[in-house]
């Protein structure tokens, strides 16, 4: 760990400036917007041409936005600065013509990194490839236990942009950091920051392994206080190393084992901290007990503990962890019991949507029937099948790349029933839960970690879910 310089909190003059903002969207607009109203001449462009983006594009042109549809490519003539939506590639002509010509490329989040005011809230920062979204909402959890005003903002759903701009002010702010938006975002420096896990994924826009994770660490840049990583996963640790930060930023691990001094971790079913109490060679502060994570499944209770190492990084007291994790509730789809239907439970983790994240989710039951299957993106799933294997009690594929996993199935668990359904309606669901019941033994999960993306079946993972317990439901009835 370098020692770097925390790049201060002017607000750029935007007047008169010609800006590119590439992408219309949740993003794009609301930065069109903020720099058109300070007085920069905005073009956006945008690579497609529908009746949605024709709409948005009304609406922007109304306030003297100028707007290109269907052409996303090429650079408008004059431009001095590019903000983009965080999804578009950096191998795009656009993107390749701007840095030819020495102009900058933010994206949504640099944009609201610069325009935060002299006062600012700190902002304590999560990425990884799973569990972002869970630990940044126990995180706000936390804070809000501890009295704080915070939110949860980022790649969550809530615009930094509204955040940094709009009327409430917040003593602190939880932020969930994709590697897209990371790659971005050149000068962010956050008070404290947690990668949670490194598992291949989006490989398709980073380009190679190294290249995702090097924007994955771009989050510890100038830490000012801690840089979180996952003790298990000594790639996190090695972008801890390679991180250039303030002078007196500390490394701090979590595990789930006991913890090391400057770790936190779990003794006896109790979370505790060794990294933020006085002679931590010696002491430990207990923080939470397991129990109070909801629910307590291994890849959460890492996720709990993250959250409770970047809380503690802000001086947080033990008694606001422990009250921040009661209270918490996560969202929709991750690691949920859906019901129990003759001593067998349901349990709907459609948000596991790579390998990494199914992993996790077999991990935490002992006897599973598990239903998996859809767009592997890529993936391959000899790993993920090896590593299972033991707690397989049956198999139901669905999708259209579940060939992938039934041959891995037929390399490590040749023993264990597979049911292939050759459909990917999406009445499929039902029948998948059906096949699952009829594979599963009282004291058994039927567990929807399907390893694959959703959309060759579903519009999304949620709608996934949603079939997935409306099944269950029609079982119990």
């Amino acid at each position: 760990m370098g020692s770097g310089q925390v790049t201060s909190s002017v607000s750029p003059d935007f007047h008169g400036k010609r800006i590119t903002v590439a992408g219309l969207g949740v993003s794009g607009i609301p930065a069109a917007k903020v720099l058109h109203a300070r007085g920069a001449l905005v073009t956006v462009v945008n690579d497609g041409d529908d009746a949605r983006a024709r709409e948005q594009a009304a609406e922007l042109e109304a306030l003297g936005v100028t707007v290109r549809l269907g052409d996303g490519d090429t650079l408008p003539e004059g431009t001095e600065l590019i903000v983009t939506a965080p999804g578009w590639k950096p191998t795009k002509p656009l993107f390749q013509a701007a840095q030819k010509a020495g102009i900058e490329v933010w994206g949504d989040v640099e944009l609201a990194w610069r325009l935060r005011g002299p006062d600012a809230a700190p902002w304590l920062c999560v990425t990884g490839t799973n569990g972002k979204t869970t630990t940044v909402q126990m995180l706000a959890s936390i804070l809000k236990a501890a009295g704080l005003r915070t939110a949860a903002v980022g790649n969550i759903g809530v615009s930094l942009l509204d955040a940094v701009l709009g009327e409430e002010t917040y003593d602190v702010l939880a932020v969930e950091l994709s590697s897209y938006q990371l790659h971005w975002a050149p000068s962010l420096r956050a008070h404290s920051a947690a990668v949670l896990n490194l598992a291949p994924d989006h490989l398709d826009w980073h380009g190679s392994m190294e290249a995702y994770a090097r924007d994955k660490g771009r989050i510890y840049e100038g830490n000012r206080v801690a840089c979180v990583y996952n003790v298990a996963d000594k790639a996190t640790e090695d972008l801890v190393r390679e991180a250039d930060v303030e002078e007196g930023c500390r490394a701090i691990g979590f595990t789930l084992g006991a913890p090391a001094p400057s770790q936190l971790g779990v003794v006896d079913g109790i979370l505790v901290d060794r990294a933020f109490v006085e002679m931590r060679h010696k002491n430990a502060q207990e923080l939470a007990e397991v129990s109070d994570v909801n629910p307590p499944a291994p890849h959460n209770i890492a996720n709990a503990l993250a959250a409770a190492a970047l809380a503690r990084a802000f001086g947080v007291q033990p008694r606001a962890v422990r009250d921040g994790l009661r209270n918490f509730r996560p969202d929709a789809h991750r690691i949920a019991h859906v019901a129990d239907v003759d001593g067998v439970a349901y349990v709907d983790d459609s948000k596991a949507t790579n390998t990494h994240a199914a992993q996790a989710s077999l991990a935490a039951y002992e006897s599973i029937v598990w239903i998996a299957g859809g767009l592997a993106k890529g993936a391959t799933f000899d790993e993920l099948v090896a590593g299972a294997a033991k707690r397989l009690r049956g198999v139901v594929l669905i999708g259209a790349d579940r060939a992938l996993i039934r041959e891995a199935l037929t390399r490590h668990a040749p023993e264990v029933p597979v049911v292939d359904l050759d459909r990917t309606d999406t009445g499929a669901m039902l029948q998948a839960v059906q096949e699952a019941q009829r594979l599963a033994e009282p004291g058994d999960t039927v567990l929807l970690a399907p390893a694959c993306a959703s959309m060759d079946m579903f519009a999304n993972y949620n709608k996934r879910g949603d079939a997935f317990a409306q099944a269950v439901s029609e079982l119990g009835a």
